[in-house]
């Protein structure tokens, strides 16, 4: 009975993770500089959407090739960073110290990772996770960065 609450318990907070195709969860919050962002009204874009923490050791080490692909399609893609932050204190500088120069930056504040809603409604209960968003709205998930960018440079011309 202990394992079936926990497990209940689980699937409560993590919820259904949307799968490759399905359509992107909406996701409506402000950026880091006040303006009102909501997902949906990139469509018609490509989209990558970068789950990190500024404390979170393997999304340092995957900064610089997602810097790298900004560089090679930020003038086709629309990036967006979404970082989960125990405090507001210290991803700023790491944003700025890892190149992150793009408009569209989020900042959720929760103690936990489960407790944002941005990563309930998409699945994600570990960093770095990385996904892309079709122009019609359509999520693709479990890319790497080579693969991504092959998936872009066939597709975001």
């Amino acid at each position: 009975m202990k394992n079936l609450s926990l497990f209940l318990l689980i699937v409560l907070l993590v919820g259904c993770a949307p799968g490759n195709n399905d359509q992107a969860p909406e996701i409506e919050t402000q950026l880091i500089d006040g303006t009102p962002f909501k997902l949906s009204e990139l469509k018609g874009n490509y989209v990558v959407l970068d789950f990190w923490g500024s404390w979170c050791g393997p999304c340092l080490v995957d900064a610089p090739k997602l810097v790298a692909l900004h560089e090679k399609f930020g003038d086709r893609v629309v990036f967006v960073s979404i970082a989960f932050e125990k405090n507001d204190k210290r991803w700023q500088q790491t944003a700025e110290r890892l190149g992150f120069s793009w408009k569209h930056q989020i900042v959720e504040i929760s103690p936990v990772l489960l407790g944002s809603g941005i990563a309930r409604d998409y699945g994600v209960s570990d960093i770095p996770a990385k996904f892309i968003v079709t122009p019609d709205g359509k999520l693709i998930s479990g890319m790497d960065f080579d693969q991504m960018d092959e998936f872009l440079s066939n597709s975001a011309l």
